[in-house]
């Protein structure tokens, strides 16, 4: 089932500025939180300095350049979800999907390499992997999508003909060609599967209970 939806509600489930999902994925881990901090220390130090040498010419400008970078750390976040948020409303269509889990499977994934030093003193290049989630998710009518996401003990319920939601976007107004899915809803266990939070989940639930009941009814 494939059900488009307006121009409004779509920027209601993907806001230009982020949700509380995104800012706290942004927000990332402590090394993320300290290596902002760090950038917002340099910046501050490196306006006083040209606030100093330029003599204050430019005082009211580097005041506003420190306060900027100072709260780099706190505004970094949000900066980055907009960006991807604006990726995404770049699409003039949309529409609501719902179909079935075709398949489910797990795998590793490569996310990142570190270089260490091991007890010979050899320079030793250790991969860091992560188990991730892949569901196959599609319909009746041919079309099927992959959604991958970090894999979780809640995800262990999941089974093949699960009723799954999604939102699709597209720049055609017939939705005949998907380019782009969001994170995946799944309603008989409340669940969301995603890498990244494109939705305010609550307003796309609240699409699922209203759509959901008109595609049973008579």
């Amino acid at each position: 089932m494939l059900i488009p939806i307006t121009r409004k509600k779509f920027e209601e489930l993907i806001p230009l500025t982020a949700t509380a999902d995104q800012y706290r994925y942004h927000w990332g881990k402590f090394s993320d939180i300290l290596r902002r901090v760090l950038i917002s220390f340099a910046s501050v130090v490196a306006v006083l300095i040209l606030n100093f040498f330029t003599g204050g010419t430019f005082e009211i400008i580097c005041a506003i350049l420190g306060s900027a970078t100072g709260l780099y750390w706190l505004w970094d976040p949000v900066y980055r979800a907009t960006r991807r948020n604006l990726e995404c409303r770049k699409y003039k269509y949309s529409g609501f999907f719902q179909g079935e889990v075709l398949d489910i499977y797990t795998t590793e994934n490569l996310i990142g390499k570190e270089e260490t030093v091991n007890k010979q003193g050899e320079l030793v290049i250790v991969e860091n992997r992560e188990r991730r989630i892949n569901l196959e998710v599609g319909d009746d009518s041919g079309f099927v999508t992959i959604i991958q996401a970090p894999l979780l003990r809640a995800h262990r319920s999941i089974r093949r003909g699960d009723i799954a939601e999604l939102l699709v976007l597209s720049n055609r107004s017939d939705l005949s060609r998907i380019s782009r899915v969001s994170d995946v809803y799944l309603p008989e266990y409340e669940l969301w599967v995603s890498d990244y939070p494109y939705l305010r989940k609550d307003l796309f639930v609240e699409v699922s209970r209203r759509l959901g009941r008109q595609s049973q009814s008579p």
